[in-house]
């Protein structure tokens, strides 16, 4: 066993499983900003009980977050040791600002806001569902400075074998901090917005007049559809190209750009393969790749033969979990355009048809995240700090493969328990009954 493919393993499931659960919390945080609103400024109960609803949601959801980001602190130590004396004076500090700034605003209000209703003023009560709302946006920001600075780092110099600070705006800022921020808000925008217009369908597919799960659809779609058309355009395209200008191997790699070539096409379709390395039945529009990367159509885009072989992402799983990413957000375009057609026409609530697909696209979002975690780490490999560390140089030597063996197979019985409580639990409370009247005019169905 390698005890480095393991620590990889290891780290790659328990971000993975932890990365579940924020975007659903910042996007689910938004649009009860949203909903609280209307509750308090319309005097409408519906939406109160819309709120009390989804909040059970958010809460879970955070509760289980929290658990589970704080292993991946422990592994910097444990299995990443050369990695965390290479980037300590760096990737503490915003792991430090994310902890003093963020997570205990975030988790301060959200004890007033899941708590304090009926117990402090309204508009306290709503001020508190957007500080939490802040707080997890805060918490996303400096993590994604930690991340992005892997990525694409400055601000800093090499000083007896490590990285240390000389420009902290520098580095916080560094070129991918804004496109990948901005590109993962948006994401968890559209996440939660599909939780909450996919619990909605489910008691409006019982219940078509059930008045608190109209008002949840009508700000989940509102919100979707946005977001949505906002994730293609500007915020993704503004991401691609920063990644062209400052990784454009992995740009390279995600597009399936085997040659450097003036008027690069982008591959809509297509099967990669190694052996020999290329891409099977593309289907590419000519010239697009360049528009995209460079605002001109004859603009060069260097491709895989410009870099040496050693340094090449892995070429599968980045252009898959790449253009799987981009088909699905074309998917979430779709079906909120039509869910909001059909709202504008007052047909949304007795259309199965459309109620049936938001509810089951609800887990696609998270999908759609994941996708894009993965093409984004390992679109950097070989590379855990991008031109300075390699990953293969960042592992603990002293940790052997049966001790990381064991600590995966433990984490693995454990977040299998967790993610069944949740699911359990978000089941339980996203079917049951609000509380009896006050969800307005129209009735509820019962808990199934």
């Amino acid at each position: 066993m390698d005890p480095l493919l393991l620590a990889r393993i290891q780290f790659a499931f328990t971000v993975g499983f932890h990365f579940i659960f924020p975007p659903i919390s910042i996007g689910l945080a938004w649009v009860l900003v949203a909903i609280e609103w209307f509750g308090w400024k319309k005097q409408d109960p519906d939406y109160v009980t819309a709120g009390k609803w989804l909040g059970k949601l958010l809460g879970i959801t955070f509760a289980v977050g929290v658990a589970t980001g704080i292993v991946m602190e422990f592994q910097f130590g444990t299995n990443w040791s050369a990695y965390s004396k290479f980037v300590g004076d760096i990737f503490g500090a915003p792991l430090a600002a994310e902890g003093i700034f963020a997570f205990f605003l975030e988790s301060t209000f959200m004890g007033i806001y899941l708590f304090g209703r009926n117990r402090v003023s309204k508009r306290i009560h709503w001020i508190s569902s957007l500080m939490v709302a802040i707080g997890s946006t805060l918490s996303a920001f400096w993590i994604i400075v930690a991340n992005s600075w892997q990525q694409t780092p400055t601000g800093y110099v090499l000083r007896n074998g490590r990285a240390e600070i000389v420009d902290f705006a520098a580095a916080v800022f560094n070129p991918s901090t804004l496109p990948r921020y901005f590109h993962t808000v948006v994401a968890s925008l559209i996440t939660g917005a599909f939780v909450a217009a996919g619990v909605a369908a489910w008691q409006l597919l019982r219940n078509p007049d059930a008045q608190f799960a109209r008002r949840a659809m009508k700000v989940a779609v509102i919100v979707g559809l946005v977001a949505s058309v906002s994730e293609l355009m500007p915020f993704g395209h503004w991401h691609a190209q920063q990644v062209a200008q400052t990784q454009p191997e992995k740009f390279a790699t995600m597009e399936g750009l085997f040659e450097t070539k003036a008027g690069a096409p982008a591959v809509v379709f297509g099967i990669p393969t190694n052996d020999p390395p290329g891409i099977k039945l593309a289907v590419e529009v000519p010239k697009l790749l360049s528009l995209m990367a460079y605002n001109d159509p004859n603009a060069e885009v260097k491709g895989l033969d410009a870099f040496p072989p050693e340094n090449r992402p892995p070429l599968a799983l980045t252009f898959i979990s790449f253009h799987s990413m981009v088909m699905l957000g074309s998917w979430f375009i779709l079906l909120m355009a039509v869910a909001a057609w059909q709202l504008k026409r007052g047909k949304l609530w007795n259309d199965r048809l459309v109620l049936r697909a938001l509810l089951w696209s609800m887990p696609l979002p998270v999908i759609a995240c994941e996708l894009g975690w993965i093409a984004a780490e390992v679109g950097r490999q070989p590379w855990v700090v991008y031109g300075l560390l390699r990953t293969s140089q960042a592992h603990s030597p002293t940790v052997t493969a049966s001790e990381i063996l064991f600590s995966l197979v433990m984490f693995g019985m454990v977040y299998a328990l967790l993610f069944a409580l949740w699911f359990f639990l978000m089941r339980k409370h996203a079917c049951g009954t609000p509380d009896p009247g006050q969800h307005g005019n129209g009735s509820t169905p019962k808990a199934a």
